[in-house]
């Protein structure tokens, strides 16, 4: 555990991720708020007493979050986790390039947040020695307010009306059931929504890296296949070179000069064919990485296509039950007119 009275300069713990925040206006779609993965880090306020979740990007604060007791840091994928801060009003979201650098945030997370409880709990013992006669009268108003919270309500009910008033406080009480039940599913149906969202947003960005690096590898493939046109006619060359001056030569003695130089040449041909070898083995090679790279952004490809038909049922789901709560609805207006 983290001391609670120690100035931290440097960042408790730093990770790369793509941050995004809820939109203000829907409550239900994420922003990218970074364009590319930024540095995100936990940070203790020695002044403060607090720990802070902060993330710059160039001059201006993307994430800068206290992190309290009571805040929950949600998995909703294999690559992406949230929380909400109150007291931003606002829902951070991040995506992670492994799993991995998920689950140790996430584990982070969790640390410094009893790390931040401890720190209140000091605190809160503080103030309290500091100033005792303020618990004096606490037990007797919380047994009052327990004893008002736990009183059930009295309905009265006089006149002919009686049956007609218990058949509506029923249909009510039906209803709001039945609205809990659509607004937790319309609940359910968005968060689904909202972390679909932010996976594809981070398959898009992976796909055009794959993309990138694909049209990058095909480039390097035509460069050394022009390469290697040209080596090979160099090749050829030379041992045209190497054939005429066998003729021209004839047999000549092991003492003659042109010998000693026709064998040089010959030795520096085969040194040259060796080293265009090597460079075709190396173009094959390249080959089989963009075969790779292909078949990667062919399986992205593929996932994108998978998001967005479980986004189009989500859609579909929650047309439906804001169907049924219009339903719903007009039923209790008729009960109520009866």
């Amino acid at each position: 555990m983290y001391p609670l009275h120690r100035e931290r300069e440097q960042p408790i713990f730093s990770a790369r991720a793509h941050v995004f925040q809820i939109d203000p206006a829907t409550k239900r779609n994420w922003l990218p708020a970074s364009k590319h993965a930024v540095t995100v880090s936990f940070f203790y306020d020695a002044t403060r007493n607090v720990y802070r979740i902060i993330s710059v990007g160039g001059t201006k604060a993307i994430i800068n979050s206290t992190v309290t007791p009571n805040m929950t840091f949600t998995k909703t994928s294999q690559k992406f986790g949230q929380w909400a801060d109150s007291r931003a009003n606002t829902v951070y979201g991040l995506g992670f390039s492994t799993e991995q650098q998920l689950q140790q945030f996430a584990e982070q997370f969790k640390e410094v947040k009893e790390a931040a409880r401890l720190a209140r709990e000091k605190s809160q013992e503080r103030f309290e020695l500091a100033n005792p006669a303020l618990n004096i009268a606490a037990p007797q108003l919380s047994q009052e307010l327990s004893e008002d919270r736990h009183s059930p309500p009295l309905l009265t009910v006089n006149g002919p009306g009686e049956e007609k008033l218990f058949r509506s406080k029923s249909a009510e009480v039906e209803l709001t059931a039945e609205k809990e039940r659509v607004k937790k599913m319309l609940s359910e149906g968005s968060m689904c929504e909202i972390n679909l969202e932010a996976e594809l947003f981070t398959l898009q960005d992976s796909n055009a890296k794959l993309v990138a690096a694909l049209q990058e590898a095909n480039s390097s493939v035509e460069q050394w296949k022009k390469q290697l046109a040209e080596y090979q006619e160099e090749t050829d060359r030379l041992r045209d070179q190497v054939a005429e001056l066998e003729a021209q030569l004839g047999r000549p003695s092991a003492g003659q000069p042109g010998k000693e130089e026709l064998s040089r040449s010959l030795e520096e041909l085969e040194a040259l064919l060796r080293a265009k070898d090597q460079e075709i083995h190396n173009l094959q090679s390249k080959k089989t990485d963009v075969g790779e790279l292909e078949r990667e952004r062919e399986e992205a490809m593929q996932r994108l296509k998978d998001l967005e038909r479980r986004n189009v049922e989500l859609e579909d789901r929650v047309q439906s039950s804001e169907k049924t709560l219009a339903c719903n609805r007009e039923e209790q207006a008729h009960a109520e007119v009866e």
